[in-house]
């Protein structure tokens, strides 16, 4: 008789234990799902940071670069300076946005990308274009998992010019000077401005390259791109 009472009074025990359980595990999976939109919003963030980067590095070695090659200050200033680069790349970070099921946030006081202001790169706010989904936890069904991500451009190279020739050092006397080039009057032959030292690889810049992309680094090459956790 006792252990039919016993076993009645154990019963109610087991079936809240077992409640109990479920709701925790239920509880443990709602929040798991909540971190995993969550990294996938800073997944799209960090990719659409990036691709802006990589579209303004882009386009700013095939319009300045490959333009001021022979120019020694120009690359001075851009390889041992602190270049900013140009301000094209949020059209990319909204397609790279895309493709991770995300959009950037737009409203009156954030257009979703903008060029950072004290260094060459971006910073984006992105949103999952999908909310979290049925869940026990309150409030947060119909919630968008929210993230931001900047990236810069950084030379991977520093420009050492070219030491002058000596017969510019010493001009030729009066009456020794060369006829000037009846092609070009009054110009001289252009001449290598100087190298770059790109991770202990020299790449001497010459004129006779210019003609021939293939025979110059690639943008990549140049200018990393990264994550800016700072």
């Amino acid at each position: 008789m006792s252990d039919s009472r016993e076993s009645g009074q154990a019963a109610p025990i087991y079936i809240t234990m077992v409640a109990g359980l479920l709701f925790l595990a239920l509880a443990l999976f709602a929040v798991g799902q909540a971190g995993a939109k969550h990294s996938g919003a800073q997944s799209a963030a960090d990719a659409a940071a990036l691709a802006a980067a990589q579209e303004s590095r882009d386009d700013f070695v095939s319009l300045k670069v490959l333009d001021n090659l022979l120019n020694p200050a120009f690359l001075d200033d851009i390889f041992n300076g602190n270049p900013m680069g140009t301000d094209i790349g949020c059209e990319a970070a909204a397609r790279f946005a895309d493709r991770n099921e995300a959009v950037l946030v737009t409203d009156d006081e954030d257009n979703g990308c903008a060029p950072l202001g004290d260094r060459w790169g971006f910073e984006v706010h992105v949103r999952t274009q999908k909310p979290m989904g049925a869940t026990i936890l309150p409030g947060i069904a119909d919630k968008k998992a929210e993230a931001w991500a900047s990236a810069v451009v950084e030379p991977r190279c520093s420009f050492e010019p070219a030491e002058e020739a000596e017969d510019e050092e010493n001009p030729p006397a009066d009456g020794d000077e060369s006829p000037p080039d009846e092609d070009n009057p009054g110009d001289t032959e252009p001449v290598s401005p100087g190298s770059l030292d790109c991770g202990g690889t020299m790449w001497k810049i010459e004129p006779d390259q210019l003609d021939d992309l293939d025979l110059l680094p690639d943008s990549a090459d140049l200018f990393s791109v990264r994550l800016a956790q700072d």
